[in-house]
């Protein structure tokens, strides 16, 4: 079959999966719908806002669902009337089987991650909070339990030192959605010949996870070595972004940092961790149990995201404060 003949349905919602529908879009191919979650309030007015897909679907007059729930039978009706012959999910919830068995050449998934390693929500954050080297896309058929379907195709991505999630995620977003137009032709054409998952995986223990984060885990934990905590800052930023408590005891208030950047300070002599030391003009660094991180990016509580110099011009007391461990 023609690649460019194939109807396809495309199910997505963030920037991440923008990349791969402008693929199929400005590549010719039939996108005859597109799946994207509701419109959802935000920001302090509350307004209705879009996903970053449906946005780009609109621009471009595609033909837009929005179901609250999957298993609606109306919408079951009317993705049904697509005649879609191949579905692909970029960053969208999980698919009742009704959904994702629907189509006669199947529904796969871009997954940002080098399957069977780490399955679930947040698997570009966990890969750099954990320190990895590499990581990678993976595109596999949908099965009845989530990011555990036959593999198609895999391309792999260095992850460098000081790489933040952020990099890596504008980086991966575009080779996945080479990978996708890969993956839709080789569908098309017959020449898949997918393998399972089991086959990678030596022993249960060795698979590592990447579960949904949650607020408490972007805390910092300063009695941790400082390799652990670079790890975790970059892993998290920019977003949901790690974060620490400061308290000035003069004034019995507390404050939340938000902490974008830091770089491993090898000058200082050791000291408690969590202690906090500002020169007032540069610099602004905490300690961690084997050494010290000065902060170069960082977000005050009611303030906007600054480099630490241009934060201490405007705050010049930061000194009085201290970590709340």
């Amino acid at each position: 079959m023609d690649p460019k003949q194939v109807r396809i349905v495309f199910m997505g919602t963030p920037d991440f999966a923008v990349e791969s529908l402008k693929a199929l879009v400005e590549n010719g191919y039939q996108v005859v719908g597109v799946i994207t979650a509701p419109d959802k309030p935000a920001g302090r007015g509350r307004q209705l806002t879009e996903s970053a897909v449906k946005k780009y679907a609109v621009s471009n007059g595609l033909y837009v669902l929005q179901p609250e729930k999957l298993k609606n039978p109306e919408f079951i009706a009317e993705l049904k009337s697509l005649k879609a012959d191949l579905q692909i999910v970029v960053a969208f919830r999980m698919l009742p089987e009704m959904v994702w068995n629907m189509p006669p050449l199947g529904t796969f998934n871009l997954h940002a991650s080098l399957l069977p390693q780490y399955r679930g929500a947040a698997p570009l954050n966990w890969a750099v909070i954990n320190g990895e080297k590499e990581t990678g896309v993976t595109t596999f058929l949908l099965d009845q339990e989530i990011d555990t379907g036959r593999i198609i195709f895999q391309e792999r991505i260095a992850i460098a030192e000081n790489d933040s999630v952020g990099d890596l995620h504008d980086r991966m977003m575009v080779i996945g959605a080479n990978l996708v137009l890969k993956t839709v032709d080789a569908l098309a054409e017959e020449r898949v010949q997918a393998v399972e998952q089991t086959a990678l995986i030596n022993t249960p223990e060795s698979i590592k996870h990447a579960p949904k984060i949650f607020k408490e885990d972007c805390r910092i934990d300063w009695t941790r070595d400082t390799e652990l905590i670079r790890n975790l800052i970059r892993g998290l930023s920019p977003y949901p972004t790690a974060w620490t408590e400061l308290v000035h005891p003069g004034k019995d208030e507390i404050m939340t940092a938000k902490i974008f950047s830091v770089i491993r300070d090898d000058t200082s002599l050791p000291a408690v961790p969590g202690t906090l030391f500002t020169d007032g003009k540069k610099i602004l660094k905490i300690a961690c149990v084997d050494g010290w991180l000065s902060i170069t990016d960082i977000q005050l509580s009611g303030k906007k995201r600054m480099k630490t110099d241009e934060l201490l011009r405007g705050f010049h007391d930061l000194g009085d404060w201290r970590v709340k461990m």
